[in-house]
């Protein structure tokens, strides 16, 4: 058996404290006079990447780095939507033997239901100010049912890089970032979702223990092989990603993509979104940490895998 070894302030009741701290809504975020400035960007650009496509002028790469702000969050919209019947089967573990768990456990699950609904919020409002029509991979319910199909400890592992992950792209290029004029909007949207997705890391790093004291070694290293299918199963939903955002660009643009145009917004844009959604998370040394405890013979093999997209 393999035993996690969390910090001390890492538990239930804290992490409970701390998110009732934080407590927003929807309406406070986005509607009303809380408008997207579409003459801006969203992401930052090293998420998004589109400065080296040579093909576009900087009219078309403003309308691509929209793109894939509406993209980015659709994606982290459909994790959620696994991200909380996952939880709540956890819940159902607990039990309440210890209240404080499942209030916490229960607290997470409705703050990623809460996160879905903003989300959903964010994609009316973007439908109507971008003015062409922008795709993303689904259905949704399917890739959910799919994902969570695999083995309870993979599926917990995923979560808990993404939500690392998560952390990283807002601390690391948002929250501080001076050099590029990004919309205030959809940074404030990104930062409230931040301040929830805080306290999560620790309730995740919380299931992942629980997991493994309940399995033997062949059930983690079952677990641990579900993971890396999963990692391989997300980059396939992310390469289709790529090619709608494509056909979303060039309706935008309103023109047909060259093939020699196409080719190059692909190669730049695989390689994004390989570090952004995939690299960026499981290489955090937070994550990386967690794994090695859980598994250490596969160690690296996640090194391995983390050198293709990064």
């Amino acid at each position: 058996m393999t035993t996690l070894v969390l910090n001390p302030y890492q538990n239930y009741e804290q992490s409970l404290s701390r998110a009732n701290k934080v407590n927003w809504h929807i309406e406070d975020i986005i509607g009303g006079n809380k408008r997207l400035d579409f003459t801006k960007r969203f992401m930052p650009e090293v998420l998004a990447r589109v400065n080296e496509i040579q093909c576009l002028n900087e009219a078309e790469k403003l309308l691509l780095n929209q793109i894939r702000g509406n993209s980015y969050l659709h994606l982290f919209g459909l994790v959620e939507e696994f991200i909380v019947p996952c939880v709540i089967d956890h819940v159902k573990t607990t039990g309440l033997s210890d209240i404080t768990a499942t209030q916490a456990l229960l607290h997470f699950a409705e703050e990623e239901s809460k996160h879905i609904r903003l989300f959903r919020r964010f994609a009316e409002e973007f439908e109507i100010g971008f003015g062409t029509r922008c795709d993303g991979i689904g259905p949704i319910s399917d890739i959910t049912h799919a994902v969570l199909e695999h083995h309870p400890l993979g599926v917990v592992l995923i979560i808990l890089y993404i939500e690392w992950m998560t952390q990283y792209h807002y601390l690391a290029s948002i929250r501080d970032n001076s050099t590029e004029s990004l919309d205030p909007q959809f940074c404030s949207l990104l930062r409230n979702h931040w301040l929830e997705e805080a306290q999560h890391t620790t309730l995740d790093t919380l299931m992942v223990e629980r997991l493994v004291q309940q399995l033997d070694q062949a059930e983690i290293d079952a677990g641990v092989e579900d993971f890396f299918k999963l990692i391989e199963f997300l980059n396939g939903g992310l390469m289709a990603q790529v090619q709608l955002d494509s056909e979303s660009l060039s309706r935008a643009i309103g023109r047909t993509l060259t093939e020699t145009e196409r080719q190059e917004i692909q190669a730049v844009q695989e390689k994004s979104y390989h570090w952004t959604f995939i690299g960026s998370g499981i290489t955090h040394s937070h994550f990386v940490e967690t794994f090695k405890q859980v598994s250490p013979a596969q160690y690296s093999r996640l090194m391995s895998v983390a050198e293709a997209y990064c």
